[in-house]
């Protein structure tokens, strides 16, 4: 009689434990593929295409606070050229007509520049958002690892305590690549919300890009690598979901749990700290 209630209560626990075990190691990685996969979808948009109520409403501010006082920049920035360029020719005294033509054509540039900012920004988006797209049809984002397979076999070799243990191991790795998630989406969104505020105030330095004078010209050139560095940005993040993903496949559980659980951990944060870092990286390769 009372071997019959210790079976009873060997199997309860056992299949408690069997059952914690089985349902963080089929359910660990969907919150972190579900991010990884939705990483193409997120920096394979535009501005625009991203949240077209933000958009617009950085781009009503760009054209009702910051175009006025690019009007006034663009101004000074010509003004500024013409004197330049009529002093540099010995006071005055070499002038030829070439330069007249040479200066209104730039002139006419800067204008355009100014009055089609977010066009050409959005232009050199939709060249980082095919890059990203492309990217995301080659790179396979799907990280989760089979191991129903393995549950018996863990059952029929553990005692409780390493169940216990095991059990144990499995819940906290399963919370760390939750909080993993939430940092990606951080990483995600802090992203597009730099994209925004950089792009708000665009006709500025836009204003500046065609001015010969150095001191006045960087401003404009470095805004303009600044916008490829965003840009291919996400391109990068995409390189990083492909190593991840490839890694991930790449581990067998069945040979050691405990040190396959160590891997992901560790490879998740790498993801992480690599996601986060493709900003400085894009911005070095572009010297923004």
């Amino acid at each position: 009689m009372f071997d019959g209630i210790f079976e009873a209560i060997d199997e309860w626990i056992r299949g408690l434990l069997i059952g914690i075990i089985r349902f963080n190691l089929t359910t660990m990685f969907d919150d972190i593929n579900e991010k990884t996969a939705g990483i193409a979808a997120q920096v394979g948009k535009t501005p625009q295409a991203w949240n077209s109520s933000i958009f617009s409403l950085i781009r009503n501010l760009s054209d009702s606070v910051i175009m006025p006082i690019a009007g006034m920049v663009i101004t000074f920035v010509l003004c500024y050229e013409l004197i330049s360029m009529l002093t540099t020719k010995n006071n005055m005294n070499e002038i030829d007509t070439w330069m007249f033509f040479k200066y209104f054509f730039k002139m006419w540039v800067a204008v355009y520049l100014v009055s089609h900012t977010f066009t050409i920004t959005m232009a050199v988006f939709d060249v980082g958002q095919h890059l990203a797209s492309a990217a995301g049809g080659v790179i396979s984002s799907q990280t989760a690892v089979n191991v129903d397979f393995m549950v018996d076999e863990i059952a029929e070799s553990k005692g409780y305590a390493e169940l216990a243990v095991l059990a144990m191991e499995t819940m906290l790795v399963s919370l760390y690549m939750k909080i993993m998630s939430v940092l990606i989406v951080v990483i995600l969104y802090g992203r597009m919300v730099g994209l925004y505020l950089y792009t708000s105030v665009a006709p500025i330095p836009f204003a500046t890009i065609t001015m010969s004078n150095l001191d006045w010209g960087r401003i404009g050139n470095g805004y303009f690598r600044g916008l490829l560095a965003f840009a291919f940005q996400g391109f990068f993040m995409m390189v990083c979901v492909g190593i991840y993903a490839v890694l991930v496949s790449n581990i067998h559980v069945s040979d050691n749990i405990h040190l396959a659980l160590f891997e992901v951990s560790a490879y998740t944060l790498i993801l992480c700290t690599w996601l986060k870092r493709t900003e400085g990286l894009s911005r070095s390769i572009f010297n923004a």
